[in-house]
């Protein structure tokens, strides 16, 4: 697995594990570095990493089936309300039943959200692959992009005759992760040493985001990972290898759900609340160039996507309107505006020099040395006494 994350290293063992070990100090140390600017930059790395998974869900769709999927950010919202409906008073307060079985009120454990934050995910890829089995293309990408605004418009509407989602109002004072007693919305105090909360959930996003690696990383390299290439490339082909295309598409649809919908779990647990205007079609689209970007299919190129896409634009954010004071003197773009403009420039600017993505998978197959001319054949002498 480390030299699959290190394909340069894939022949020397020792360097790819020197590399891990730098990789993972650097970012062990990495929240400690960006405190010294406040919490808002470790903030910003907790979101990086929930992007992290995100874009690797997607890429085993997108990247490993080759299934154009635009309607992502779906399994993302049924990630997020199922942590808020089972980690808030909502139900409770709208329901009489579920107040009189849980008089205590819905408090559950992290050890029973990621599973069904996984799982119930899992079901609604499914849901989505089903009837899309036949479909390619564009016909493909339209019918994705129906499914993820259907379900935003489910739980923007599901406030009436029921109120299960709370409509646009959205959904507050979602229980934040416990792990062992310790409650990550506030800061850890060793002796008298102090750990903010945003850094606790950046410890735990990086954990669940490392596993989501690994697993990518062993489906990347298992059967089922080159039947989802072999389709990629050639669907009738693979059909004639005796593949089964259906299944194997299904299990890409739930596969990279579940990864979406473990995300969602933990972006409701951070932010403490949910409501479908975070679940819109341009987060979709975001995490589909983070992919494209990044290298379709490359694990190493996804995770490098989706942290330099998202941190590109908010850093932006932060540093827009004091550089123009520094430069001018005054502000002449607002820091919207000109955030957009160098996000979108920065992406053009990818797509011409660099079309195959930033960190694009290896070419398996072609030798990096140089083809070995053939010998020149020297011509037959001719017969004696002819």
């Amino acid at each position: 697995m480390i030299q699959t994350f290190f394909p340069s290293l894939r022949d020397n063992p020792r360097a790819a594990f020197a590399a891990t070990v730098v990789v993972a100090i650097a970012l062990a140390a990495l929240p400690w570095l960006l405190q010294m600017g406040g919490n808002r930059w470790v903030r910003m790395a907790d979101f990086a990493l929930l992007y992290v998974m995100l874009a690797l869900g997607l890429n085993i769709v997108v990247g490993y089936a080759g299934l154009l999927d635009l309607g992502y950010v779906a399994f993302y919202a049924v990630g997020a309300y199922m942590y808020a409906l089972l980690s808030s008073p909502h139900l409770m307060e709208n329901f009489e039943w579920i107040a009189a079985a849980f008089p205590d009120g819905l408090h559950n454990s992290i050890w029973l959200v990621v599973p069904l934050g996984a799982s119930i995910a899992a079901f609604f890829g499914i849901l989505l692959g089903a009837p899309v089995l036949r479909l390619r293309g564009d016909y493909l990408a339209i019918v994705t992009l129906g499914f993820g605004e259907i379900i935003r418009i489910f739980l923007n509407n599901l406030n009436a005759p029921l109120n299960i989602t709370n409509g646009p109002q959205g959904i507050t004072n979602i229980d934040p992760v416990r792990i062992g007693g310790v409650d990550l919305s506030k800061r850890l105090v060793i002796g008298e040493f102090a750990i903010p909360s945003v850094t606790l959930y950046y410890y735990l996003f990086l954990v669940l985001a490392i596993a989501v690696i690994v697993v990518s990383i062993r489906l990347q390299d298992s059967r089922i990972g080159r039947a989802w290439m072999a389709i990629r490339e050639d669907e009738i082909a693979a059909k004639a290898m005796g593949i089964n295309v259906r299944n194997v598409k299904l299990l890409a649809f739930a596969m990279g759900a579940s990864f979406g919908g473990v995300s969602g779990a933990m972006f409701s647990a951070f932010q403490g609340f949910v409501s479908p205007e975070s679940f819109i079609l341009m987060e979709s689209i975001v995490i589909v160039a983070m992919v494209v970007l990044g290298g379709m299919g490359h694990v190493p190129g996804v995770v490098l996507g989706a942290v330099l896409l998202y941190a590109i634009p908010e850093t932006l954010r932060e540093v827009a309107r004091p550089a123009q004071l520094a430069l001018f003197g005054e502000e002449l773009v607002a820091p919207e505006a000109l955030r957009m403009l160098l996000f979108g420039l920065s992406l053009v600017l990818i797509m011409l020099y660099r079309p195959t993505g930033l960190w694009p998978p290896p070419m398996h197959g072609v030798s990096a040395a140089p083809p070995r001319k053939p010998a020149a054949v020297k011509p037959a002498a001719p017969a004696a006494g002819g």
